[in-house]
């Protein structure tokens, strides 16, 4: 089992920045890859972010690509999400996940969840 505690949300004005963390404990060595992703009320959760350790590939949807940076300090075992430039329409609850590669992520492991507000 691998656990995970994100931290860093809050409220900021658009234009601001954020950094979200995650802290991974437990069978860690079993992660292949990992990401974030976000629901707004009423709206479908969207995949922000994605990160593959073994190489370090990233990836990001059009709606973020270019404000948002993915990485792991691997020693803190400890994932970020970098945000910047935000907009009132990354108001979301932002949530880690981790999984196993098969291809594609599984996300089998989640964590709570932290409310990031954007305010215009």
């Amino acid at each position: 089992q691998v656990q995970l505690a994100e931290s860093g949300g809050g409220s900021v004005q658009a234009g601001g920045s954020l950094r979200l963390s995650c802290a991974l404990s437990g069978n860690t060595d079993s992660i292949s890859c990992m990401g974030w992703s976000r629901q707004a009320p009423g709206k479908e959760p969207e995949r922000v972010a994605r990160f593959r350790p073994d190489g370090g590939e990233t990836w990001y949807p059009r709606s973020v690509n270019g404000r948002f940076n993915i990485f792991l300090d691997s020693a803190k075992n400890t994932l970020y999400l970098e945000m910047s430039d935000l907009k009132p329409e990354d108001t979301a609850e932002y949530t880690c996940a981790a999984g196993r590669w098969l291809p594609g992520c599984d996300y089998r492991y989640r964590g709570q969840g932290t409310q990031v507000t954007v305010s215009s």
